[in-house]
């Protein structure tokens, strides 16, 4: 008879590493949008020093809102989803959910970065920062699905279940 209290505790430290990676987004992002909405330009360290080219430029707005606020509620809504999930960590859809919407972050942090390198030849270190949590978001996620059971399989992990079933 296997011990399913390792996977409950790996699954919990998941969730931790993912509100801490999403609290480093909210701060990360913003950043971003109070000098946007400030007016301020931003502070970018050498050697990668093209922040205020890449918020200036044309790609630095979607339908007129500037990527910082939509990186922030990216952010809130990671953290909230991570703070549901270390609630509820073996819940039938929300490690799937979660997964999906760090899917669709690191999808967007892959399009700008190829903006950032094809079209403005500039690149902004809170965009990469932004880029590498979602990343790090990405595959907590991933972990956490796999580190906690199935549902209806007892106390078997994610992996084991689809492999077995």
């Amino acid at each position: 008879m296997s011990d399913s209290r390792p996977l409950t505790d790996y699954a919990r430290k998941t969730t931790y590493v993912m509100l801490a990676l999403a609290l480093i987004g909210i701060a990360d992002a913003f950043y971003d949008s109070y000098s946007i909405s400030t007016g301020q330009l931003l502070w970018c360290p050498p050697p990668i020093d093209g922040c205020n080219i890449v918020a200036s430029s044309p790609y630095a707005r979607i339908f007129g809102v500037p990527l910082g606020y939509l990186g922030l509620a990216y952010y809130v809504v990671m953290f909230g989803l991570a703070a549901w999930l270390s609630l509820k960590p073996f819940s039938r859809w929300l490690p799937r959910s979660t997964l999906l919407y760090t899917a669709l972050g690191v999808c967007a942090s892959i399009y700008f970065f190829y903006v950032q390198r094809t079209f403005i030849h500039a690149f902004c270190i809170y965009c990469l920062i932004s880029g590498v949590l979602t990343l790090g978001l990405f595959v907590t996620a991933l972990r956490h699905l796999h580190a906690t059971p199935a549902p209806g399989t007892g106390d078997r992990p994610h992996q084991a279940a689809t492999l077995a079933n």
